[in-house]
């Protein structure tokens, strides 16, 4: 492994991990199209579809985890807003479908994956567009249809495994939209679930195989350094434009992987 891809990778790892952190996800709906084109276009290296996604995998639990530590930090000096019991039930779905899906994922063709990517990033848009319920933090009294919450998460742990995700792209959307969990409460309990997704999906990976070890690493090692800044970040940054900078990031990796498949 050369300088500059070593580089590289770190720093899409860093990038990726930063907005994990400051929205609450996992960071591979930006990292996957990146470590799909940019190394490619730099000349450094032509990573395959699996191997993209089991690169962003490992990112997303790497992320996620430093994510969670530091609002953990966080809140031993302020108000927390991760919903215990969300996480425990959302937690519990989502990580069985995110092992059923990475297992599957090294049995689909690489253009059926970015398919796949592409519908998810349309359905997120969708719903990061309809009006939430509002931005009052209510955790304690938080009121939310379990059933829906369950099968909505384990369906979403299918489809993120596949791709290499944690899920939050997608799940974010559905918790403001469907669940009307607040956006603080949304973003703080969202990366919880998805270090659990992204424990299964990991999982799925090694089963799968087609990981390549030393672009993975270093990848990790910009997700640990990204994931605090952005956490940090978060709490300084008004929640609608948290929720609008997230329907933006959604909508440019859309574009560029829907271009790259048609």
């Amino acid at each position: 492994m050369d300088l500059l891809l070593m580089i590289i990778m770190v720093l899409l790892g860093l990038v990726g991990s930063f907005f994990s952190g400051l929205l609450g996800i996992g960071g591979a709906i930006i990292n996957y199209p990146l470590l799909l084109y940019v190394p490619s276009m730099l000349g450094a290296a032509q990573f395959s579809t699996h191997e993209v996604a089991s690169i962003s995998m490992f990112q997303v639990f790497f992320a996620s985890l430093a994510g969670v530590l530091a609002y953990r930090k966080k809140s031993k000096t302020g108000p927390s807003f991760v919903h215990r019991r969300l996480v425990l039930y959302m937690g519990i779905s989502i990580l069985a479908g995110s092992l059923i899906g990475g297992f599957t994922s090294g049995l689909l063709d690489g253009n059926i994956i970015n398919l796949i990517y592409g519908l998810l990033a349309m359905i997120a848009v969708i719903l990061m567009l309809i009006p939430g319920r509002g931005t009052e933090e209510t955790r304690d009294e938080l009121q939310f249809n379990l059933f829906i919450a369950m099968i909505s998460a384990f369906l979403v742990g299918i489809v993120s495994g596949i791709v290499g995700a944690g899920g939050a792209f997608i799940l974010i959307p559905i918790m403001l939209t469907v669940l009307h969990i607040p956006t603080r409460t949304t973003i703080a309990s969202s990366l919880a679930i998805v270090f659990i997704s992204a424990i299964g999906g990991v999982i799925g990976k090694i089963t799968g195989g087609a990981i390549p070890l030393w672009p993975t690493l270093f990848t990790v090692i910009g997700s640990l350094i990204g994931a605090p800044l952005g956490s940090k970040v978060s709490t300084k940054i008004n929640v609608k434009v948290l929720r609008y900078g997230l329907v933006v990031l959604i909508g440019i990796t859309a574009i560029k992987v829907w271009s790259s498949i048609l």
